[in-house]
């Protein structure tokens, strides 16, 4: 069976490289699609699901903005399990920042060149934020579009969706993305902050060999 897989935000599958799966699936990674101008994230999630093979049952797995990405690919495309990794499964589960930004617009607003990351100094910004131990942070996010970026952020702030029954949670515990505290996982990762997938993978495969069989 197929595994189709979509990173973070912004991200490649470098955050995901050390992950194991089991042996007799296939790994199929999705890379992110630029936005058409003015696209509407159902016209972007109908692409991205075009890279699916749905006439065979397969799996979804997604990293945190892939998590909201896998979850609304299995409306249009319905998988036997969807895994998602330091995401959420709701709008409900939205953390106080971006619950924000969707009360103010403010991603609305924020002009493209804001987001024209040119130097690897831009991303030590965002560094403390993502994991201050982890010294490899600047290296997962290599998507830098800039209307991408804005675009992605603003498709997140205005986030609505039910919880499905076929999704399956793994939050760290440190993740200050997506906190524990407003979502209650399937699975807990201990020490993991928001890149637990590259940090904690030897935990992080172990359960994914256990829900992938």
């Amino acid at each position: 069976m197929k595994i189709y897989v979509v990173s973070g935000l912004g991200a490649d599958f470098k955050v995901l490289e050390r992950l194991q799966f089991p042996k007799d699936h296939e790994v199929v990674f999705i890379d992110w699609l630029i936005p058409d101008n003015d696209e509407s994230f159902s016209s972007y999630v109908t692409r991205m699901a075009e890279k699916i093979d749905d006439s065979e049952p397969f799996y979804l797995l997604g990293y945190s903005f892939g998590g909201i990405m896998v979850q609304e690919i299995n409306l249009l495309k319905p998988a036997e399990k969807v895994v998602i990794l330091g995401s959420i499964k709701s709008d409900k589960e939205k953390s106080r920042l971006i619950k924000m930004g969707e009360i103010t617009k403010i991603p609305k607003y924020i002009p493209v060149n804001f987001f024209n990351l040119k130097t690897l100094e831009t991303y030590s910004v965002f560094r403390k934020f993502f994991d201050p131990k982890n010294p490899k942070v600047n290296q997962y996010f290599r998507v830098t579009d800039p209307y991408y970026l804005k675009w992605s952020v603003q498709r997140i702030t205005e986030w609505r969706f039910e919880q499905k029954n076929n999704v399956i949670q793994i939050l760290g515990d440190r993740d200050i993305v997506f906190p524990l505290k407003n979502s209650k996982p399937d699975y807990i990762i201990k020490g993991g902050t928001h890149l637990f997938p590259a940090t904690k993978y030897k935990e992080v495969s172990l359960l994914l060999n256990k829900i992938f069989i």
